[in-house]
C-alpha cells in the first residue's frame, strides 16, 4: 500500500530507523525474544513495495542509518534488494542477524563499507547457548560465522544478554574479545517472552526510545524502538512516516518513556536501536 502526503508535517529529526522485516526466525529464544519470533511466524503485512517506499522516505527525512532486523531479517524474500536500495539511497546499513545460516550472496553485502552487522552470542559453552536460542547447533553455526566475519573484515559487534543463574556471559565476552570482536554484556529486558506473560513496563527501556530513532514493525506500526514495541502507534501502511512522527499519539508514546538519571550506559540488548558509532551499548540513558 502506498500513501503519500501532499504536505509533509513538521517532524523531529530521525537519525536511525529500524526496519523489522519479519517475525520469522530459525530460533525461538524461549526466555528472551522481545519480538516473540520463531520458525512458524510470518513476514507480516508490510509488502516489499512498502519497505522500499519507507527507505526512500527515511532518506528524505535526513535519516543516516537504517537497520534491518527481525526475527531474522535475511529470511525476508527481498532482503538483498532492500539492503541494496538503502545503499543506493546513500544510507548506512546495519543488519542485526543471528548469523545462523549466512547465504553466500550476503557476505559481499556485509563487507560493504556502508554496512555493519550485529549479532547475539550467549555463552562459550555450546549447550548453554543452544538452550537459550532453542535450537541445537546454533552455537557452532553462529560462532563459525563470527569467525568468518572477522576474517572477511566485516564490521561486527556482539551483544551478550545475561539471563543470570550462572550463565557464562562474561566468559562469552572474553571469547569474543579474543577473536577481536567488540562485545558487551547486559541483563535481559522484561519484554516479549522475557516478560513471562506479564504486561511489559516502560521501566525496562533505556530512556532514549524515540529520541532521534524509531522502529517499524512487520505490520507497519511505528514504535519508539524494537524493545518498546508495546508503545507502537500509527501505521506507515496507512499514512507516511512523517505523519506518524508528527502525531500527538507519537508524542505521547515518547513522553511515556521515563527519563533516567543514571549515567550507566545502556545495555546491548537495547543495542538494536543503538545509533552510536561503536555500538554495543555505548549510548547513554536519556537524562
Amino acid at each position: 500500500m502506498t500513501v503519500l502526503d501532499v504536505d509533509r508535517p513538521s517532524v523531529a529529526s530521525l537519525d536511525f530507523l529500524s526496519l523489522e522485516l519479519t517475525s520469522r526466525c530459525q530460533f525461538t529464544c524461549p526466555s528472551q525474544c522481545y519480538a516473540e519470533a520463531g520458525p512458524t511466524q510470518g513476514h507480516g503485512s508490510m509488502t516489499a513495495e512498502d519497505w522500499h517506499r519507507l527507505i526512500d522516505e527515511a532518506a528524505s527525512l535526513g535519516t543516516s542509518t537504517v537497520q534491518f532486523i527481525g526475527g531474522e531479517p535475511t529470511l525476508y524474500p527481498d532482503f538483498t534488494q532492500l539492503v541494496e536500495h538503502a545503499l543506493r539511497a546513500g544510507l548506512n546499513v546495519r543488519v542485526h542477524s543471528n548469523l545462523y545460516k549466512v547465504r553466500d550472496e550476503h557476505w559481499p553485502l556485509f563487507e560493504s563499507s556502508q554496512v555493519s552487522v550485529a549479532t547475539t552470542y550467549h555463552s562459550d559453552v555450546a549447550a548453554e547457548h543452544d538452550a537459550i536460542t532453542g535450537r541445537a547447533g546454533s552455537h557452532a553455526a553462529t560462532r563459525a560465522a563470527i569467525v568468518k566475519a572477522v576474517r572477511r573484515g566485516v564490521k561486527l559487534r556482539v551483544a551478550i544478554v545475561d539471563h543470570g543463574h550462572g550463565q557464562r556471559a562474561e566468559q562469552a565476552r572474553a571469547e569474543m574479545q579474543a577473536l577481536g570482536v567488540t562485545a558487551a554484556v547486559d541483563k535481559v529486558r522484561a519484554v516479549g517472552r522475557a516478560a513471562g506473560g506479564l504486561v511489559p513496563s516502560t521501566s525496562a527501556l533505556c530512556g532514549r526510545c524515540g529520541n532521534g530513532k524509531a522502529a517499524i514493525l512487520p505490520d507497519g506500526r511505528v514504535a519508539p524502538c524494537e524493545i518498546g514495541r508495546f508503545l507502537a502507534t500509527g501505521s506507515v501502511r496507512e499514512t507516511s512516516l512523517a505523519s506518524v512522527l508528527a502525531s500527538p499519539e507519537w508524542t505521547r508514546a515518547r513522553e511515556s518513556v521515563p527519563a533516567r538519571t543514571s549515567t550507566d550506559p545502556c545495555g546491548p540488548d537495547c543495542g538494536p536501536s543503538d545509533d552510536s558509532s561503536s555500538g554495543g551499548g555505548s549510548c547513554q540513558p536519556m537524562a
